[in-house]
């Protein structure tokens, strides 16, 4: 063979897509339209009727895939309250990402994280099991980068991130909960998780130093135990700090995770640079949840 036929072969070999240079991942999709920048939509699940919202930025282009995030809310607060609460949809416009915000079930609204909260959890409603048949059916109205999926959410939604890392770590590249601990068990993802948690020391809703009566537990040691699942070192360091917020990362993960969290003095159950609800307790300005997750997102690839 030809010394620059062998060349081109292998430049060619190595270019895979745009779509973070995963081998065999579509770069284009077919045969599929642009939705409204707000669209809402069903699903068939469980034998229930469930509905997500889906937010689609201005960059978006049914043709080329788009990496997805998901964010779940909080007990009692419909999607629109989360979109609201956390402001993503401005992030994911200036970002060019899509931002679905799916609702749970019963009355409250609530999502099984595993031993949280309300119906979902008493019912044992299988919401991993919807977030997967989620993806499916997005993938077939949306082009979506599968490989670029990530996870957010507030409170109970928080909670089930965490589950979701726990148990659906080959759809979902990376996650990053705010303000909700991981209530469900036994965690054992198959592969290393990115993982990045927001958390105010004056959250009296899940609080930072843990209920052991309600089974939260301390959000320092259920960060250090996925730091330890990840094969992290076992000291962190710190990585971010601006007034009232400051962040710890533990090095040395496997396959390149990461694990951060970052910690709000004197927040509450809040999201940080989103909308200040004075009754939830302190809204931080000093970092933005939106814009510290993307950047976290950003690096993080599904293998």
């Amino acid at each position: 063979m030809k010394p620059l036929l062998v060349l081109v072969l292998l430049l060619c070999a190595a270019c895979g897509d745009d779509t973070g240079g995963q081998m065999g991942h579509p770069a284009t999709c077919s045969g599929l339209t642009r939705p409204p920048e707000e669209v809402a939509w069903m699903l068939d699940f469980g034998g229930m009727q469930r509905s997500y919202n889906v937010h689609v930025p201005p960059a978006y282009d049914p043709t080329r895939p788009s990496p997805v995030v998901l964010n779940f809310h909080g007990l009692s607060e419909p999607p629109d309250t989360q979109a609201l609460f956390s402001g993503m949809s401005t992030k994911a416009n200036t970002a060019g990402y899509l931002v679905v915000y799916p609702a749970g079930t019963g009355n409250p609204i609530s999502w099984n994280a595993g031993t949280c909260c309300a119906s979902a959890a008493q019912a044992h409603v299988d919401d991993v099991g919807f977030v997967r048949a989620l993806l499916d059916a997005l993938s077939s109205k949306l082009c979506i980068d599968s490989h670029r999926v990530f996870a957010t959410g507030m409170s109970n939604g928080g909670m089930l991130t965490h589950r979701l890392a726990c148990e659906l770590s080959d759809r979902i590249a990376a996650f990053a909960p705010v303000a909700g601990d991981l209530v469900s068990s036994p965690c054992n993802p198959p592969r290393a998780v990115p993982i990045l948690h927001f958390h105010g020391t004056a959250d009296t809703y899940v609080p930072y130093t843990g209920s052991p009566s309600i089974g939260f537990p301390p959000v320092p040691d259920m960060m250090a135990a996925w730091a330890a699942r990840d094969g992290c070192a076992a000291t962190a360091q710190d990585s971010f700090s601006n007034g009232d917020t400051h962040c710890q990362s533990w090095p040395g993960c496997s396959a390149g995770a990461e694990v951060v969290l970052c910690t709000v003095e004197g927040g509450g159950h809040t999201w940080p640079g989103g909308l200040d609800v004075p009754t939830l307790g302190k809204t931080t300005t000093d970092i933005n949840a939106d814009d510290k997750m993307w950047e976290f997102f950003q690096k993080h690839v599904l293998p």
